[in-house]
């Protein structure tokens, strides 16, 4: 049994910074003194009320969201928000946007397709997922009730550079593996969610910011568990919360504001991610990065080898050496290193150093 940790590259869910898995040990008996684990402890309590409000505070303050947006806790992850969306705003009749740059933005459009109609405005498949479009290339509908799209999609590796600009049309995003990894312009947008398991927390949260006037177009004849308004007036809370997962949430932000917020963050994974792409770039082709140049995602670095059995040795082989997590994703195959904010320089550089060597001595 290990008694020591290892590199996780896993894509999620992902590393957690150790000093918040160390607080919340710290605290799993006894929060604050309370006598009870945040695990036992009420969602009605004077104690969780604090620490819902810290971890909506704690966003609200990284990411400089105006007080006209509502941070909401929900559960079901992305996945359901690529349903909650369209029956929340597209089910009463028009149509919305989609852009497509990966499997997680097909699965979006499928579930849209469910309730409503929607059009595809740009899409990157026939080039193999391998790009973003650019804001030129966009040409919304005018009769769209919002545009949708992935800010970085995790299994192709791929990642807008710049925030999606609606030209009127809301914006919603699906910002799962991106956010608080940098700034972004969240006025731009009218609704960004994310899975918390990637650089937000735990599994099992999911965080949904969304503006008011997109909020009061909600129908109000909507199922109370599916329904954005419920969730707003009820502060996350129409049914018993993640407790947990928020309370990890609130140690993330706090752990976040220590490390000097946002543009720090942003500085350390563009060095982190340079280091792999460079290992990549000056491998003589033994390794090849799948995302073209300009699209390459600094929270999901992938690439090929020569062959599969290649790439399952050199997995294996990393694995036996401390590096988990590296293998593909099932549909695509091939190699994928995970960088969220908490996965340390270190251990990118380990990595590189085992590349180096296994390209030695597999050439």
């Amino acid at each position: 049994m290990l008694n020591h940790r290892i590199y996780n590259f896993s894509s999620g869910p992902a590393v957690l910074p150790v000093p918040v898995l160390e607080k919340a040990r710290e605290e799993m008996l006894s929060y604050r003194g309370c006598g009870m684990s945040v695990m036992e402890i009420s969602h009605r309590s004077s104690q969780f009320e604090a620490i819902l409000e810290s971890a909506k505070q704690g966003i609200r303050d990284l990411l400089q969201i105006p007080n006209n947006y509502q941070i909401l806790f929900l559960q079901g992850g992305a996945s359901l928000q690529f349903s909650m969306i369209p029956m929340n705003f597209l089910a009463g009749g028009g149509s919305a946007d989609y852009v497509i740059t990966g499997t997680w933005s097909e699965k979006a459009l499928a579930e849209a397709d469910r309730c409503g109609s929607t059009r595809i405005i740009s899409t990157k498949k026939d080039g193999g997922y391998k790009a973003v479009p650019t804001q030129e290339e966009l040409r919304f509908s005018p009769d769209a009730l919002y545009v949708h799209y992935v800010s970085n999609e995790t299994i192709h590796g791929v990642e807008f550079t710049y925030d999606l600009d609606g030209h009127g049309t809301p914006v919603i995003c699906d910002a799962s593996s991106n956010i608080l990894s940098k700034a972004i312009d969240v006025e731009k947008y009218a609704l960004i969610y994310a899975g918390a398991q990637k650089n937000i927390g735990p599994s099992g949260v999911t965080v949904v910011i969304i503006r008011d006037d997109l909020l009061e177009t909600a129908p109000k004849n909507q199922q109370s568990i599916l329904d954005y308004r419920n969730f707003a007036e009820h502060g996350s809370m129409p049914n018993t919360p993640n407790t947990w997962g928020i309370y990890i949430i609130s140690l993330v932000c706090d752990w976040l504001h220590a490390q000097g917020g946002l543009a720090s963050m942003e500085k350390r994974n563009k060095e982190k991610a340079a280091l792999l792409y460079a290992a990549i770039d000056s491998s003589d082709g033994f390794y090849a990065g799948h995302a073209e140049r300009q699209a390459r995602s600094q929270m999901n670095v992938t690439f090929r080898l020569a062959s599969e059995g290649l790439e399952r040795k050199f997995c294996e082989e990393a694995d036996a050496n401390g590096l988990n997590g590296l293998k593909g994703h099932r549909s695509v195959g091939g190699v994928r290193a995970s960088i969220y904010n908490a996965f340390p320089k270190s251990g990118v550089e380990t990595l590189v150093d085992f590349m180096n060597d296994f390209a030695a001595r597999n050439s």
